[in-house]
């Protein structure tokens, strides 16, 4: 059974902002195989959908497993407070789907290379 993804991000009164966060799910949806069953993306505040309005659609959609991912870069109270406070509420209301939360995108081995790649990018098309 493949796994469903949830990708969190903090959310902004800037309509724009929250616009990257739905576009950059759109892209990872198109680049993953389908390694997910389903990928949406939700908000801690500020934006819709909430955390659990979008684990309550992967779960009307059918999700048994879910895997949050938390869209932010260090381990502040969102990270190691808010998030899991809101999976656990859903998680209480539905004991037979399974709800993991990922490691926050910050801790990601791959963020030294990307930043790395990102900077040489931006250099090549500046000249």
């Amino acid at each position: 059974m493949k796994k469903s993804l949830l990708v969190v991000a903090h959310g902004s009164r800037r309509q724009a902002s929250n616009d990257e966060v739905r576009a950059l799910t759109e892209r990872v949806r198109a680049e993953s195989n389908e390694r997910f069953a389903a990928i949406e993306c939700a908000f801690l505040e500020l934006a819709e959908p909430s955390i659990p309005d979008g684990l309550e659609r992967l779960i009307a959609d059918g999700a048994a497993h879910i895997t949050v991912l938390p869209y932010f870069l260090a381990a502040g109270r969102h990270v190691i407070e808010d998030i899991p406070e809101e999976v656990s509420t859903t998680q209480s209301k539905h004991p037979d789907v399974h709800i993991e939360i990922a490691p926050y995108l910050g801790t990601s081995e791959t963020m030294p290379r990307l930043l790395l790649t990102m900077l040489a990018d931006s250099a090549a098309t500046s000249v």
